[in-house]
Formats: C-alpha cells, structure tokens, sequence
C-alpha cells in the first residue's frame, strides 16, 4: 500500500536548518521552500489518508489542508520565543464534535515520525462524559484497546491518572483505574529515515486504525450527550 511516496530528503534537511535557525530573517526568504517541499506533501499524505478512512472513520475525513498545523508557533504563554515548529503535523478530528473530542494525530521531525491516537487533553465536561461512559461499560471499553492485535500494533494507551477517584464515582467501582484516567492516548515513535519511504503511508494508516475503536468509544460518548 503506497499512496504516498514519502517526503523528500530536503524536506527533513530544511526542519533541520529551521531549528538551528529559528528566526524570521532566515524563515521569510525559504517560506516557498517550505510549502513546496513540506507542507504541500503533507496535505497529499493526509488526502491518500482520508481516502482509506473513509472504509472505517468516514466520520473523520474532512478537507486536508485544515488538517495540517500551521509552522507559527503560540508563543503568548511560553518562555519559549522562537516564532516556527520544527516539525510538520496533521490532526483528524470528528466532523461533528470540533476537535472537542479524541482523534489522530502525525507528526514528522528529523528525530522521529510520531503517531498517536485518543484523548489528549479533554475539557471538564467532555471527561466526565467519557467517564461516565466507561463506567457503564467497562468491558466494551477494554475491548477497544485490549486485544492482542491492537497491543502488538500500537501497544497500550497512556495518559495521566488522578490520585484519587473522581467526584461521583465510587471507589470501588471494578473499572476505577480506568475511569480515573484523565488522558488515554496511544503513541508511537518511529525512526525518522521512514518519513522518506512510501512505507510511511502504510505505517501511519495500519496504527489509525487500530486506534479507531477507542477513539470511536470516546466520541460516542460525546455525541450521545450532544456535548
């Protein structure tokens, strides 16, 4: 399966001298360097992306190019200044919840090709849903990420825990350590020298899908709250 030959050489070269060079007088001249060898390719890999979801997360393919992150980085509350990423990243999100629940997510740098999956940082509102979701069900949530071929493809999620059980939950509920979990987030790291292979395209959609079921699990919860 290769529907995406994989970003050029270049293209890691270029994320490499933007981190040595971080600032906008050595970024505003290469911008065009930039579209062109990244962040035009990465919209044609979360395109080739989309068109396999659509056989099972049609729910998650919408327009590419609203996918990919922008290379501006926030930085009103960090003390880091630099203004640019050094890392070209995509998101897929479920088109009714806007971006308020779990999703996908594929970031490629020098160092790594990172994917990753789930629950990262939910509002209040939308972890007391999911909560309450796998309080009720448990066995069917377990069944989501607790299956040998999910285990040997993507391994376990992780994700922060609370120290203690969260407010209307029982402590002795037999599925307390999972609904203590304030992220549940599968996520892999692959060496970098695949993001200039087409085995990249392969790589990536196998572990999408075999996150879907929880990140489905998630979201459910969530539009059958109508949050």
């Amino acid at each position: 399966m290769h529907k995406f030959p994989g970003f050029s050489k270049q293209a890691l070269a270029f994320l490499g001298d933007l981190k040595k060079h971080n600032d906008r007088e050595w970024f505003t001249p290469r911008k065009a360097v930039y579209e062109e060898q990244l962040r035009l390719p990465m919209i044609e890999l979360v395109r080739a992306i989309h068109g396999e979801m659509l056989s099972f997360a049609p729910q998650y393919v919408g327009e590419p190019a609203k996918c990919v992150f922008r290379v501006y980085r926030d930085t009103r509350f960090s003390k880091d200044k630099t203004p640019y990423k050094t890392h070209i990243a995509a998101s897929f999100s479920h088109n009714a919840l806007e971006k308020r629940g779990a999703g996908y997510y594929l970031g490629v740098s020098p160092e790594s090709v990172d994917i990753a999956g789930g629950l990262y940082a939910p509002e209040p509102d939308v972890l007391l849903a999911v909560r309450t979701r796998i309080a009720d069900d448990p066995a069917a949530f377990r069944k989501t990420f607790d299956t040998p071929k999910i285990k040997k493809i993507v391994g376990k999620p992780r994700g922060e825990s609370a120290v203690r059980p969260p407010k209307g939950f029982a402590a002795d509920h037999p599925a307390i350590d999972l609904i203590k979990r304030k992220q549940h987030v599968f996520f892999e790291h692959l060496d970098s020298a695949i993001a200039t292979t087409p085995k990249l395209f392969g790589e990536v959609l196998k572990r999408f899908e075999a996150m879907t079921p929880m990140i489905r699990f998630f979201d459910q919860a969530l539009i059958d709250r109508r949050l």
